[in-house]
């Protein structure tokens, strides 16, 4: 199972002035897509550094699979959400956020000034999404065909690096990713040898 940690950033949600849809949202979709367990959701103000805490303590200490932030990507001054992620992650993993604009594109003009940022810290993959609820779900199903392979990779699933195919190959007969990192996991935390689950 996907441990998933949503983290909501926005001025005018930490304060009460707005209710927070974008998170409730993208926690639907993570457990429905990927079969996650949301452990953590918060909502805090654009602070920078209150970001980047967050961020480190989720992936270190709580030890999170995934985490999707929601808000602070766009152009206002106050928007420091890829700044706080690129202070934090070791990798990054710029495919996924150059996926999300192309897809975003093809429905707004507006996704050209998005400047999420997806990366890699220690096992823990963090992703932002936009502050818009539809806005981020759209970008989790531009990603979706990939999200839980790149998962499954960073956990170092038995054989998934052997299961890349070229796209458009069908897809008959082929594991199903999100079941598949859901057995090697439940295998790991049990105790039992997880290349057995595999």
């Amino acid at each position: 199972m996907v441990r998933l940690g949503v983290l909501t950033v926005s001025d005018r949600v930490a304060r009460g002035a707005a209710e927070d849809r974008g998170g409730a949202l993208v926690a639907q979709w993570a457990r429905e897509h990927l079969q996650a367990l949301v452990v953590e959701t918060q909502v805090i103000p654009d602070e920078r550094y209150q970001i980047e805490e967050i961020l480190r303590e989720w992936s270190d200490e709580v030890e999170l699979d995934l985490i999707l932030t929601t808000g602070g990507t766009g152009f206002a001054p106050r928007d420091v959400t890829p700044e706080a992620t690129r202070a934090v992650i070791e990798r990054e993993a710029p495919g996924l956020a150059e996926a999300m604009r192309y897809e975003g594109r093809k429905v707004t003009p507006y996704a050209m000034l998005s400047r999420a940022v997806a990366g890699i810290r220690g096992r823990t993959l963090i992703i932002n999404l936009p502050g818009s609820p539809q806005g981020a779900i759209e970008s989790l199903e531009a990603i979706r065909p990939a999200l839980a392979h790149g998962l499954a990779l960073l956990q170092e699933v038995p054989g998934e690096d052997q299961r890349h195919r070229a796209a458009g190959e069908s897809s008959e007969g082929q594991p199903n990713w999100a079941d598949d990192f859901l057995k090697w996991q439940q295998a790991r935390r049990a105790g039992a040898d997880p290349a057995a689950a595999s």
